[in-house]
């Protein structure tokens, strides 16, 4: 594995947990840094893990050291944003052996502004080919992997279709077809991320009063056939038709809510903790 063999401090993860979690788990099927791999654990982490950053609307710190991740996200079955999401799958897959980078994007769905870099994403290599991994997007993110070799290939998830555009220097775009409209999701460049990279980003996330995780509940989630995602008190399921069905969600519903939708159910205190916070609209 050469260089790539502590980027992601893989050798610190355990592995056998991680897979439990996923639900890929057992069956003694050995798994190899191959195509098939790539697909069954970056589906099964899409479908097992929720996106959720309710530790920032905590106050709490967002820790990615590879223990502080697995005890979260695989044994208090917790859920995470991009960095927690993405470190967990990128130290897997290098556990796997799998070679695999980082990168940093720009989100494209709040308008035409220019947004800072605050996205992570990975980019695997299989076979001399890259593939784009992203397990941290939310509820509009793919779940499985997005071939980058050949950009402008429409590439169908179930019901779910994505492409990645080309733009200058070398800027690659995710975009999704909602409603039978592209629409860009965010964009990233060539430059290498590292750990290192995300430690700094996930401190802007998590504490800078601009970051769109300040104050408000986000928990996501993207499910096969009708994606969803609260924010704030609004839910809204996605359709692949386009179609959104919106609802506010009182203080009384919302972790019965929580646990539905989103299969997550939190520890007590904390489930007390968001309904104090959801009731008093801060």
């Amino acid at each position: 594995m050469g260089r790539w063999g502590a980027m992601w401090s893989g050798d610190e993860l355990d592995l056998d947990a991680y897979l439990a979690r996923i639900g890929i788990g057992g069956g003694g099927r050995e798994l190899r840094p191959d195509l098939e791999t790539l697909y069954a654990v970056h589906r099964a982490h899409t479908g097992a893990i929720t996106f959720e950053s309710l530790d920032v609307l905590f106050g709490r710190p967002v820790e990615l050291d590879v223990k502080a991740m697995e005890d979260k996200l695989v044994h208090a079955g917790r859920g995470g944003y991009c960095y927690e999401q993405n470190s967990l799958l990128a130290a897997a897959l290098e556990r796997i052996g799998f070679e695999v980078s980082g990168r940093g994007a720009r989100n494209r769905t709040r308008g035409d502004a220019l947004t800072p870099v605050t996205h992570a994403v990975l980019v695997v290599t299989v076979e001399g080919q890259p593939w784009l991994c992203d397990a941290g997007f939310g509820y509009q993110g793919p779940r499985e992997p997005v071939p980058l070799a050949e950009p402008g290939a429409e590439v169908r998830q179930g019901e779910w279709t994505y492409r990645v555009r080309e733009e200058a220097d070398g800027v690659l775009v995710l975009c999704f077809l909602r409603g039978g409209t592209w629409r860009d999701l965010y964009a990233f460049s060539p430059q290498q991320y590292h750990p290192v990279d995300y430690v700094l980003l996930n401190h802007y996330s998590s504490t800078h009063p601009r970051s769109a995780f300040i104050g408000r509940v986000i928990v996501q989630h993207p499910n096969e056939d009708v994606r969803r995602t609260l924010v704030g008190r609004e839910l809204v399921r996605l359709h692949p038709d386009g179609r959104e069905e919106r609802e506010t969600v009182d203080p009384e519903a919302l972790l019965g809510i929580i646990d539905r939708e989103f299969d997550l159910r939190l520890p007590e205190r904390d489930a007390a903790e968001l309904v104090r916070i959801h009731r008093s609209g801060d």
